[in-house]
């Protein structure tokens, strides 16, 4: 979710102009949104983990390294492990309720999903 990328040359298969140059590929920064227009998703996850439990945020919109800073500290806050990946954190183990709590301390507008 970080970058999308235009296609490489934008229907343009071949040039008679000698001088004519393909235009650069830009990539689209995906800007990170301020906390306070950020709707964030709590829910707990058993699918395809051996029946463990883990709480899962979803709906982040922001760079990878943001995302990854916010899953950072949460993870210390819980004293427990997880991981970010796909534009989502994944926290070990049950916790719904505290990560409630910090992320809405943070600034985050907080929805938490099955509880």
């Amino acid at each position: 979710m970080a970058k999308q990328k235009r296609k490489q040359f934008d229907g343009i298969v071949y040039s008679t102009d000698n001088n004519y140059n393909y235009p650069e590929e830009e990539s689209f920064a995906l800007e990170t949104l301020p906390p306070g227009k950020q709707q964030l998703r709590i829910q707990l996850d058993k699918k395809q983990r051996a029946g463990k439990a883990v709480t899962l945020i979803t709906g982040f919109v922001g760079k990878d390294e943001d995302l990854a800073t916010l899953g950072r500290l949460l993870k210390q806050r819980c004293g427990v492990g997880g991981a970010t990946k796909d534009g989502e954190i994944i926290i070990q183990g049950d916790f719904r309720k505290k990560i409630g709590e910090i992320l809405s301390a943070e600034g985050y507008k907080v929805k938490l999903i099955g509880a």
